[in-house]
């Protein structure tokens, strides 16, 4: 089972998950071809290299992908999560998934 987790993940976090999955909920800042620049929850940059044919219709997203650096994530999956997010909330979430007290839920 552990190896189908993805962890929720921010800007800061990335590095720590190099070559693995992982989920970056996000707003795209930027688009071209077959790269996107997204704002993290917690305000980083990220490259995100998309899938042929991604179909990213609202400004907020959720993109499921591999770590390629620290910096870029490489995209499997994209969810959209339409006009208006709480980046707080999210990044909030993604803080308390990691926090060391709650690993056993996980």
């Amino acid at each position: 089972m552990a190896e189908h987790i993805s962890p929720r993940v921010n800007a800061t976090r990335l590095a720590e998950y190099i070559g693995r999955t992982v989920r970056l909920t996000c707003k795209v800042v930027r688009s071209q071809s077959d790269v996107a620049i997204v704002q993290a929850p917690d305000g980083g940059e990220v490259s995100v290299r998309l899938t042929k044919g991604a179909d990213i219709t609202a400004p907020f997203i959720e993109v499921i992908g591999a770590v390629v650096d620290a910096g870029t994530v490489r995209m499997l999956a994209c969810i959209n999560l339409g006009d208006d997010l709480d980046m707080d909330l999210v990044n909030d979430v993604v803080e308390v998934w990691h926090d060391p007290r709650f690993a056993k839920m996980v």
